[in-house]
C-alpha cells in the first residue's frame, strides 16, 4: 500500500513538454474530449472495461490523507514497463511538496487538485491528462497513468521500457567502406540517428498517429530550404488522408504515395541506412519513417537513383562511373537476355554467326519444346529457388538455393528438358537482377521479364520493340510526388548527367544540387 508520492516544485528545471497545465479543461468547446470521471470507482470500472482479459495490466490501489481516507490507483501494463521508471516516479512523487502543501499523512484530494493544476507536473517526462481516451493510448504505450478521487484528471509518467534490437550493421545494404550502422524499430532512435548525422535546425520532423487499432506513429522528415515546397504540399496531403488505415511497416505507405499503383515501377525508395537517408534530405528528398520498423522510405524516387547505392560516393570517381555503367548493363540485360535469345533463334537465326548457330542448334538437338516453352520452364525454376532461398532459414538457404541450381540445371539439360545455353541465359539474367541495389527495381524487372518474353516468341525483334517503346513512354508519364520519373533525362537537363551513368569529380559536383528540379524554388 502506497503513501501518496508527489514531487517538489522545480519550475527552474522544468521541460517544455512538462509545463504547467492550464487550470481549464482544454476542450471548452466540446470537440468529442472523453471526460475523466471525479468518481474514482467509475475510472477503475471504465479501465476494467477497456482491457478484459488482459492478465498483464497492473491496478495498484492505495490511500493518503489523513487516516488514509482518501483513494487513487495507477494502471499499467507490467511487459511495457520499464521498472526503473516505475521506482523513479514513486520517488519523484514521494512528499506531496512538503515546504509547500505539508506533511503526506495531511493531504486532501482539494490539495492535490489545486497544486498541480497550479504548478503542473515538474517531474521528468510526465503531464497531466484531461481526456480517458487518451489516458487509455498512454497506458497502451507503455506509460504509467495514476488517477486520484474527486479528479477529473490524471497524471501519465512515461515509462515504457521495451526492449528493442540494438544498431547494428544493415544487412540488406552491406558495404565495403562507409558507415555501417543500420535503422532499428525504434522510432525515436532512428530520428536521432538522422539529426545525429544531420545537426541543422532546418532539419524538420513531423509525426501523425494512424490506425485505430495498431495506433503506429508515421514520422516524416525534410530538409527546409532544400525540399521542393510543392512536393512537400503533395506528400503532406496524401498522407493526411491516411487515417483509419492500419499501417504495420514503412512499405504499407507506398500505395497512398504512389502515382500509378499499377505500375511495376518503384516510385519511391528504401533503405536501412541512415547516411543514404541523409544524403536523400540533403537531395531534397522527404524520408518516411514508421514505428516498429527498421525500414526508411525516401522519396520521391525517380528512375536514374534506382541504379545509385550509397557506397558510390566513398569510392574514386573513375572506378564508380564504370560501377555504375555496369549496374546500366546489368538492368538492359535482366530486362531483355531471355527475350532477346527467344527473338533470335525462332525468328532472326540469320543474324547469329554460322559456329554460333551451328553450336546452339547442337545443343538444342532433341528438346521437345520450342524456346518460349523452355525458357517459361527454366524461369519458373529459377523464381521458385530464390523464393525458397529467401524463405528458408539462413544458414541454410543460400546452400539449398547454390545446389538447387545445380542440380536442376544439370538434371534439365540430360533430361532433354533445357538446352545448356537456356541455363546460361537464365542464370546471367538472375545474376544481373541482382546486380541492382534497389531491390524493388529488380522485381519489376521480373514482372516485365514475361510480357516481352511473349512478345518476342510471338513478333520477334518487332515485338521486343514494340515492348521497350510501350515501357519507354510508359516511364516518360510517370511522375513520383508530381516530379517527372524521367527526370535529368526527360526532361533533359544536361548538367545533371554528371550523376546519373557516371560521375564527375566531387569538386564539381558538389557546386550545385544533383536534382536541380527539386531545388527550383531554393537554387
Amino acid at each position: 500500500m502506497w503513501k501518496l508520492f508527489l514531487g517538489k516544485n522545480r519550475p527552474n528545471r522544468r521541460s517544455p513538454a512538462v509545463a504547467a497545465q492550464p487550470r481549464h479543461n482544454p476542450d471548452p468547446e466540446g470537440r468529442g474530449c472523453t471526460l475523466i470521471s471525479r468518481a474514482l470507482p467509475d475510472n477503475m470500472k471504465r479501465i476494467a472495461e477497456a482491457f478484459a482479459h488482459c492478465e498483464d495490466l497492473i491496478q495498484d490501489h492505495w490511500r493518503y490523507g489523513p487516516d488514509l481516507s482518501h483513494t487513487a490507483f495507477s494502471v499499467y501494463f507490467e511487459t511495457l514497463l520499464e521498472h526503473k521508471e516505475l521506482n523513479y516516479m514513486k520517488e519523484s512523487l514521494q512528499d506531496l511538496v512538503a515546504h509547500e502543501v505539508g506533511p503526506a499523512e495531511t493531504i486532501t484530494p482539494e490539495q492535490v487538485m489545486s497544486f498541480f493544476e497550479r504548478n503542473g507536473v515538474s517531474a521528468k517526462s510526465a503531464k497531466v491528462l484531461y481526456d480517458f481516451d487518451e489516458a487509455l493510448s498512454h497506458i497502451l504505450d507503455g506509460d504509467i497513468v495514476i488517477f486520484f478521487d474527486h479528479w477529473d484528471k490524471a497524471l501519465r509518467y512515461s515509462s515504457r521500457g521495451l526492449v528493442t534490437r540494438q544498431i547494428t550493421e544493415s544487412i540488406t545494404e552491406p558495404v565495403v567502406q562507409g558507415p555501417h550502422m543500420s535503422a532499428v524499430e525504434d522510432l525515436n532512435k532512428n530520428i536521432g540517428l538522422l539529426r545525429d548525422l544531420l545537426k541543422s535546425c532546418k532539419l524538420k520532423v513531423e509525426k501523425k498517429t494512424v490506425g485505430t487499432e495498431s495506433r503506429r506513429t508515421v514520422a516524416f522528415s525534410y530538409l527546409e530550404g532544400a525540399v521542393n515546397p510543392e512536393t512537400l504540399a503533395e506528400f503532406k496531403r496524401r498522407i493526411s488522408q491516411i487515417d483509419a488505415e492500419e499501417i504495420l511497416e514503412t512499405s504499407y505507405l507506398e500505395e497512398w504515395l504512389d502515382e500509378a499503383s499499377s505500375s511495376p515501377f518503384p516510385q519511391v525508395r528504401y533503405t536501412e541506412r541512415p547516411d543514404v537517408a541523409i544524403a536523400g534530405l540533403l537531395d531534397g528528398k522527404i524520408v518516411a519513417m514508421v514505428s516498429g520498423t527498421p525500414t526508411l522510405l525516401i522519396c520521391p524516387g525517380l528512375f536514374f537513383e534506382f541504379f545509385s547505392a550509397s557506397e558510390d560516393y566513398y569510392h574514386r570517381t573513375v572506378f564508380t562511373s564504370l560501377i555504375r555503367l555496369l549496374r546500366v548493363g546489368a538492368f538492359l540485360i535482366a530486362l531483355l537476355l531471355p527475350s532477346t535469345y527467344i527473338a533470335l533463334s525462332t525468328f532472326h537465326s540469320e543474324l547469329l554467326p554460322t559456329v554460333l548457330l551451328l553450336a546452339i542448334l547442337d545443343t538444342r538437338e532433341g528438346i521437345p519444346f520450342p524456346a518460349f516453352i523452355e525458357a517459361l520452364i527454366m524461369e519458373f525454376f529459377f523464381e521458385l529457388l530464390r523464393e525458397a532461398g529467401i524463405r528458408l532459414p539462413r544458414p541454410i538457404g543460400s546452400a539449398v538455393s547454390i545446389v538447387g541450381a545445380l542440380v536442376i540445371g544439370q538434371a534439365a539439360i540430360q533430361a532433354k528438358i533445357a538446352s545448356p545455353v537456356m541455363v546460361i541465359v537464365v542464370a546471367l539474367t538472375g545474376i544481373a537482377s541482382f546486380a541492382l541495389p534497389q531491390y524493388n527495381m529488380a522485381v519489376a524487372i521480373r514482372i516485365l521479364r514475361f510480357p516481352l518474353m511473349i512478345l518476342a516468341a510471338t513478333l520477334g525483334g518487332l515485338g521486343i520493340m514494340t515492348g521497350f517503346l510501350l515501357t519507354f513512354l510508359h516511364l516518360a508519364s510517370l511522375r513520383s510526388l508530381g516530379q517527372p520519373y524521367l527526370a535529368t533525362m526527360a526532361p533533359l537537363e544536361i548538367k545533371q548527367l554528371r550523376d546519373v551513368f557516371f560521375i564527375v569529380p566531387r569538386k564539381l559536383l558538389t557546386q550545385h544540387p544533383r536534382n536541380r528540379h527539386l531545388h527550383k524554388k531554393n537554387p
